[in-house]
């Protein structure tokens, strides 16, 4: 399991029963967390008296019940900042436990000694954006939310990253992609975090474990002459990490070498001393 420990501004203060107890800034959340299945570490009081609380629906979704919070305000990652906020579906607008992966993609990219570009697809609010760009790549960041891509730049700006070469694009990514290989682009480095379930505007319908085969397949065809990394995110109940890290091995590895790694990501729980699973990511590199 990879673990993202280096945060000052984040904390997992306990977790079970389904829900997590979270410090983003000096904000308290409770949030539920499926995964989350074994009794609580800890009575500690914020559980009863959060800042704010996700309650779900027991007809799905669910809604945010706000005491003592703004709409929205800042937390950091070293020289990142992000703008928090309770937004649908449980979302902040920052998965904390990617910090692993910002942290190994952006040392890739410093000891690659030369010019890096990255193409990061499903790019949300754009932290995986934001390292790598602050690692000294050139970033073309894909999302469909118009909201999304505007909080990405939003981050830029906190973070100082505004005059670097970012690329801010609102379209579908699997159209983006066709498009970039007419156009004939290229890119060292591919970040992506395609959602379990999309569907499209005319009715398209996106399966993750139906879809992510061909479409790690098409996206590798963006590859530079010198590929540094591809980097895939799923939060898919129904795609292990060992089946991701076969998809990798068998569609990347076989054709340009290089080395795969997969796992679970974690956050460490300040009650228990234990981790937190919450997704998986499988890592691919060329060789050095």
């Amino acid at each position: 399991m990879w673990i993202s420990d280096g945060w000052r501004d984040y904390e997992l203060l306990d977790c079970g029963d389904g829900e997590r107890l979270e410090r983003w800034g000096k904000y308290y959340l409770v949030r539920p967390d499926p995964q989350a299945v074994w009794r609580r570490a800890s009575d500690d009081p914020r559980w009863s008296r959060p800042d704010a609380r996700y309650i779900r629906s027991n007809s799905g979704g669910g809604h945010w019940e706000k005491y003592h919070i703004p709409e929205r305000w800042m937390i950091s990652y070293n020289s990142l900042k992000f703008h928090i906020r309770a937004m649908n579906f449980k979302h902040t607008g920052i998965f904390p436990e990617q910090a692993t992966n910002w942290d190994w993609a952006a040392g890739l990219i410093k000891k690659a000694n030369r010019p890096i570009s990255v193409l990061n697809l499903f790019g949300y609010t754009g932290a995986a954006t934001l390292s790598a760009s602050a690692a000294g790549a050139d970033v073309c960041h894909v999302d469909a939310a118009r909201g999304m891509v505007q909080v990405g730049r939003e981050n830029a700006e906190t973070s100082k990253l505004a005059d670097r070469p970012i690329r801010w694009i609102i379209d579908d990514c699997m159209k983006f992609v066709e498009r970039e290989k007419r156009r004939g682009r290229r890119y060292d480095a591919i970040i992506m975090d395609p959602p379990s379930f999309g569907r499209g505007p005319n009715g398209e319908t996106w399966h993750l474990e139906d879809e992510i085969d061909g479409f790690v397949r098409n996206v590798c065809a963006l590859f530079s002459d010198k590929p540094l990394f591809l980097l895939v995110n799923s939060y898919s109940s129904g795609l292990t990490p060992e089946a991701m890290g076969y998809m990798l091995r068998d569609s990347v590895e076989r054709t340009l070498g290089g080395t795969t790694e997969t796992g679970e990501l974690g956050l460490p729980v300040t009650a228990s001393g234990l981790a937190l699973p919450c997704g998986a990511t499988t890592r691919w590199r060329a060789d050095c």
